[in-house]
């Protein structure tokens, strides 16, 4: 467990988002990201992919970047 969890930590700290911003982006419950954050569990292959969704939405900057510390590639 972990690497997204990470990726996710580290991009809401840089940009200074907050859990419950991306949970309201998203749709869901915060208590959803803080279990992703503390690493408690891991998101979806559905999960990952809503949450480079909701990052672009709220800063095309931060979204790209939890794509390349997750995944290990750009996005264009």
């Amino acid at each position: 467990m972990g690497k997204a969890g990470q990726a996710l930590r580290q991009t809401l700290e840089k940009h200074k988002i907050s859990q419950y911003r991306l949970a309201e982006v998203m749709g869901i419950e915060r208590n959803n990201i803080s279990r992703w954050v503390r690493e408690e569990r891991d998101p979806t292959a559905e999960n990952v992919l809503a949450i480079t969704r909701a990052l672009l939405k709220i800063s095309e900057e931060a979204g790209k970047e939890f794509a390349y510390l997750y995944m290990g590639t750009e996005l264009n």
